[in-house]
């Protein structure tokens, strides 16, 4: 666990890289596709705060197989998109359709490396995005600290995360039943304590790869602490359902957000 205040777990940097290399292929067909969450929450959201405009250059960090990099880039920005699994990049580029590979550069990089970072470029992105990532990142701090310096003076840089206070650390989904009615809720005993954790996040997958709960307050003030300021904070839920839950999942809340989304920009 971090001294008190830190959000940087350094003794895992180097276990994350392997783990992600052996699940990038597993993952990418399981979820490759979208699911609810991508479909109705984040993705939506990001675009929404990200407001990018045709011609803009953005920096997408730890892209995965690249979903969220060609949906930027069939908007008309330029997208620069790293991960530190080569096969996740591998799996970008053979998605990516001829006609978006002009508008993609795709890197095989290391967040955990600030110096790798500002070697992008001072102040060449108008925007960044990092989508459901921060939360599998051992150490944020080089990446929080750079990007002052990647973005322009009017850039942004919105990120979503598994949400700290409902979805992750020691949250478990219930079901309470009453008669004919059911109640999903969620219970959360430590929220505040900073832990690492080796979980599955997708049914049937074949190892854990590592989770990185920080409470709301470390992660934002990571940023406040590197120059980023807060401009917009979204809670996005599913939409209501008349479907009568019966098992304790994600897709039976409607009230609880699953994840959070925000926007911050370069203090000026």
């Amino acid at each position: 666990m971090p001294a008190a205040g830190d959000p940087d777990f350094p003794e895992f940097e180097g276990e994350t890289t392997p783990v992600w290399d052996s699940l990038a292929d597993w993952w990418d067909d399981a979820i490759g596709e979208g699911n609810a969450t991508q479909d109705l929450l984040i993705e939506p959201t990001q675009e929404r705060l990200l407001a990018l405009a045709p011609g803009e250059e953005v920096l997408d960090i730890a892209c995965g197989a690249g979903r969220f990099t060609r949906r930027m880039a069939a908007a008309g920005v330029h997208v620069v998109a790293f991960d530190h699994a080569e096969r996740f990049i591998a799996r970008a580029r053979e998605r990516t359709p001829p006609e978006l590979a002009a508008s993609i550069e795709y890197r095989v990089l290391d967040a955990h490396v600030p110096g790798a970072l500002r070697a992008l470029g001072e102040h060449r992105f108008d925007a960044a995005v990092a989508t459901m990532a921060l939360m599998d990142m051992a150490s944020i701090t080089p990446l929080l600290s750079a990007l002052p310096h990647l973005l322009k003076t009017d850039g942004r840089f919105v990120f979503s995360v598994t949400h700290p206070v409902f979805n992750s650390g020691d949250s478990r989904i219930l079901a309470e039943t009453a008669g004919f009615d059911t109640t999903i809720s969620i219970k959360v005993t430590d929220y505040l304590t900073p832990r690492m954790a080796r979980e599955v996040a997708v049914l049937g997958q074949p190892i854990d790869q590592h989770y990185f709960h920080r409470p709301l307050s470390l992660l934002l003030n990571a940023c406040f602490d590197h120059g980023l300021v807060l401009d917009r904070l979204e809670e996005p839920a599913l939409p209501p359902s008349d479907e009568q839950p019966r098992a304790p999942r994600w897709s039976h809340i409607d009230r609880l957000p699953q994840v959070l989304v925000a926007r911050l920009r370069p203090r000026g």
